[in-house]
């Protein structure tokens, strides 16, 4: 310690004040950013749920996808365009929709016997890996499996996380 005639002056009693304050500061700003990064995450899905939703209820009625003038999704249809030779069909089907969305369409029946999975073809094979983050949307169809069998089932539209959104 020192003296002088104004006061006593300990040299380390405010290393101890900092060192705690600076410590409740680091553990704010660690929970400040955690919040933030919690609250992207579930921003993406809230935002693009909607998007999803709709983009579900479009491709359910979307003619590329019925079976003549029943209103019902037809198996056939959807075996082309998931089969790798279907380009023009499914250049067709995503024609519509706006680049800005990485989507693609599940299509399955409600017992899970039959799945069908749409994918754009110009988009790079990774953009759809099971890592990225994604939003999905179903909406209940009726799929007719020959014209003597229709079952119901559920159209998906999932939408992946670009590094624009």
């Amino acid at each position: 310690m020192f003296t002088d005639e104004r006061a006593i002056i300990e040299p380390h009693a405010d290393l101890l004040s900092i060192a705690l304050a600076v410590t409740g500061f680091m553990v704010f700003a660690a929970l400040i950013s955690q919040t933030y990064f919690g609250y992207e995450d579930r921003s993406f899905a809230l935002e693009n749920y909607e998007s999803a939703s709709l983009l579900a209820e479009t491709l359910a009625d979307n003619p590329i996808l019925k079976t003549g003038s029943s209103g019902l999704l037809s198996a056939t249809a959807l075996d082309s365009l998931s089969d790798p030779d279907g380009f023009n069909e499914r250049e067709r089907l995503f024609a519509n929709f706006s680049g800005n969305y990485r989507f693609l369409v599940e299509i399955r029946t409600e017992d899970a016997q039959c799945c069908w999975r749409i994918v754009p073809d110009n988009v790079e094979p990774e953009a759809f890996a099971d890592g990225k983050e994604k939003v999905a949307a179903s909406v209940p169809v009726v799929i007719e499996l020959n014209p003597a069998q229709s079952v119901p089932g559920f159209l998906t539209v999932v939408i992946y996380k670009t590094a624009w959104m």
